[in-house]
Order: C-alpha cells, then sequence, then structure tokens
C-alpha cells in the first residue's frame, strides 16, 4: 500500500484533520505534541503536521489554518522513502 492510498483511508475513517492553504482544503495528520525545554522546567507544544508528499507542497514561511487557527511553517522534511512529508508548525 501506498502513503497516499493509507492517508486517504485514514480520511475515510475520520482520522485526519482538514487544513486550510492557499484556500483550498487538504486532510493531514496534525500533532501537537509536549516537548520539555529548560531541563524540564516546562513544557512546549511542537506542532507537527504529516502528509503525502503528492497532496501538498509546503515550505518554510508558508501559512496553514487548522480548526481556525494560523500557523506557519518552520521546516518540512522528508519521511521514509520521501513519499511522506513532515512539517514543523509555530502558532501565529
Amino acid at each position: 500500500m501506498d502513503v497516499a492510498t493509507f492517508y486517504e483511508a485514514a480520511r475515510n475513517a475520520g482520522l485526519l484533520t482538514p487544513v486550510t492553504v492557499a484556500g483550498g482544503t487538504v486532510h493531514c495528520a496534525f500533532r501537537a505534541p509536549d516537548e520539555t525545554v529548560l531541563d524540564g522546567f516546562a513544557l512546549s507544544r511542537d506542532y507537527q503536521l504529516d502528509y503525502p508528499a503528492s497532496w501538498l507542497t509546503l515550505v518554510a514561511g508558508n501559512a496553514v489554518e487548522i480548526a481556525g487557527v494560523t500557523y506557519q511553517v518552520r521546516d518540512v522534511r522528508a519521511i521514509g522513502d520521501g513519499t511522506e512529508r513532515r512539517a514543523s508548525l509555530s502558532q501565529l
């Protein structure tokens, strides 16, 4: 099964989050895990967006909207064989 087929199945099951980019909407895996910072004295949110490379092209500086909140792309990295991407986001 290719990555896009996997994500399509996840979207059909309601497991992905709608993301608005440049007026269009695509469904992606949105994560907001806590990350320990300041030697464990504080927690910080590390917003991430995973998606098939064939569905979306993001670069650092792009803005995306998720559930009415705007985020800016900080970095985009390939995952695995390069058919999947992970974008690191900052909440604006």
